[in-house]
C-alpha cells in the first residue's frame, strides 16, 4: 500500500511549486503574504480554503502545521537576501522572511519535514562573500539535515533564461543512485561548497540529477496570434531600435536579410559607456526570452520584436505568454489585470523545473519510506 507524499508550500505565490510536484503530492499547508497571489492560489486549487493561510509568515504558529510531512518547499523573497549575522538585524528586510519560515521548522523539531527545498536566485551562493550560504547551511545542519545544491537554468525546460539555486536537504541518507555527477553542479555551486567550513562540508550531498531531455519549444512557439495582441506604434518601435548599440542593431539587420519571420526578446538596460550611464535596448534571437521579472519600474516588463523582411514590429509580452514561459498551462487562472498577472508569474518558480526535481530526486528519496509507513 502506498500513499501520496505531502508537503508544506511556504511563500507559495500562485502555487507553481505545487503544480510542479504534481498529482502524486498532497498539500498539507500553504502560506503567502501577498493578497493578489493568495487570490490566484485559491482560484486555481480547489480545497485551498482548508490548507491555505494568507498572512505574514512571522504571525504563524508551528501548532497550525500538520506534523511529519515529507517535504517543506520554500521560495523565500530574494530581494536583499541575507542570512548572515544577527537575526535581529534582518527584521526590516524582505528576505528575513526566511527566518520566519525557519523558526517554524525549528519549533517542529523531530516532527518537522523529512526533506526541505530552498529555492532562490543564484546570488544566494555568493552574497556577502558566501557568508549567507554558509549561514543557510548552518541552519539546516542545526536541525539534523544534510544538504546539497543545484543551479538550474530554466532554459533547459522552457524558452526562458532563468537561473535559480535549489538547496535540497534531507534527514535521511540518500540512496546511492541519487548521488553523483550532475550538469547542475555549476562552478558557482562547487565554489560555494569549497567555502564551507569542515563540519558543514561533511554534510554535503552531491545530488545526481541527470540532464533532462532536450527542450522542444522556442519563444516563437509560445506566442499568441498576431491579430490578438496589441502592437506598439511605429514611433515607439523606432525609439526601441534607436536605443540599441551597434551589435544589437546588427542583429536586427541580419534578421531582415534572412527574409523569414524572426522573433526576438528585448530588455532595456543601463550600460556604462565612456564613463556615463546610457540606456540601451538589447535583443536576443536565440529562441529564448530573458528572465521574466515582476512588472515594477516599467522597463522590467519584457518586449518582443518581430521581423518579417523589412517590417519590424514590437510589443510587450502578454500575461498568458508570460505564464507559458513559466510552464503554466493555459487553464491556469491569471489575475485579470496585466500587471497583476505578470506579478504572479514573474515571482514564481518554473513548473517543469519543479517536476524534474520531484521525479529525479524528491520522489526517489521520499517515496520508499512513505510506502513503508503506509504499509505498517
Amino acid at each position: 500500500m502506498s500513499r501520496s507524499l505531502n508537503f508544506y508550500e511556504f511563500f507559495a505565490g500562485g502555487g507553481m511549486a505545487r503544480l510542479g510536484l504534481g498529482a502524486g503530492w498532497t498539500c498539507a499547508f500553504a502560506n503567502d503574504f501577498d493578497r493578489l497571489k493568495s487570490e490566484t492560489y485559491r482560484a486555481n486549487f480547489s480545497g485551498a480554503a482548508e490548507h491555505f493561510h494568507q498572512g505574514d509568515v512571522w504571525a504563524l504558529d508551528a501548532g497550525a502545521l500538520p506534523p511529519r510531512v515529507d517535504l517543506a518547499w520554500a521560495s523565500s523573497p530574494c530581494q536583499d537576501f541575507s542570512l548572515a549575522g544577527a537575526r535581529a538585524g534582518l527584521g526590516g528586510g524582505r528576505s528575513s522572511a526566511f527566518f520566519g519560515f525557519w523558526r517554524l521548522i525549528e519549533a517542529l523539531g523531530v516532527d518537522g519535514p523529512r526533506a526541505v527545498v530552498i529555492e532562490n536566485v543564484s546570488g544566494l551562493l555568493t552574497s556577502h562573500g558566501g557568508a549567507d550560504f554558509t549561514a543557510l547551511c548552518r541552519a539546516l545542519a542545526s536541525q539534523g539535515y544534510s544538504f546539497g545544491a543545484l543551479e538550474i537554468d530554466a532554459a533547459r525546460f522552457v524558452p526562458q533564461s532563468r537561473p535559480r539555486v535549489f538547496v535540497i536537504a534531507t534527514r535521511q541518507p540518500p540512496q546511492p543512485g541519487l548521488v553523483g555527477e550532475s550538469p547542475f553542479h555549476t562552478r558557482a555551486v562547487r565554489q560555494a561548497h569549497a567555502r564551507l567550513p569542515e563540519d558543514l562540508a561533511a554534510r554535503w550531498i552531491w545530488w545526481r540529477g541527470e540532464a533532462p531531455a532536450a527542450r522542444n519549444t522556442d519563444l516563437a512557439s509560445l506566442l499568441e496570434p498576431d491579430a490578438e495582441v496589441v502592437w506598439h506604434d511605429e514611433a515607439r518601435t523606432e525609439r526601441l531600435l534607436e536605443l540599441m548599440a551597434p551589435l544589437h542593431r546588427a542583429r536586427i539587420e541580419a534578421a531582415k536579410i534572412s527574409g523569414g519571420r524572426s522573433v526576438g526578446a528585448v530588455f532595456n538596460r543601463m550600460r556604462m559607456e565612456d564613463g556615463k550611464k546610457v540606456q540601451r535596448s538589447e535583443a536576443r534571437f536565440d529562441g529564448v526570452a530573458g528572465c521574466l521579472r515582476t512588472p515594477r519600474g516599467g522597463s522590467s516588463r519584457q518586449t518582443l520584436v518581430v521581423i518579417e523582411g523589412e517590417r519590424v514590429r514590437s510589443r510587450l509580452v502578454s500575461p498568458r505568454e508570460g505564464a507559458r514561459l513559466m510552464g503554466l498551462p493555459d487553464s491556469y487562472v491569471l489575475p485579470a489585470a496585466a500587471t497583476g498577472a505578470l506579478h504572479v508569474a514573474g515571482d514564481g518558480v518554473v513548473v517543469p523545473v519543479v517536476r524534474w526535481l520531484a521525479a529525479s530526486i524528491l520522489e526517489p528519496l521520499l517515496a520508499p519510506a512513505a510506502a513503508a509507513v503506509a504499509a505498517e
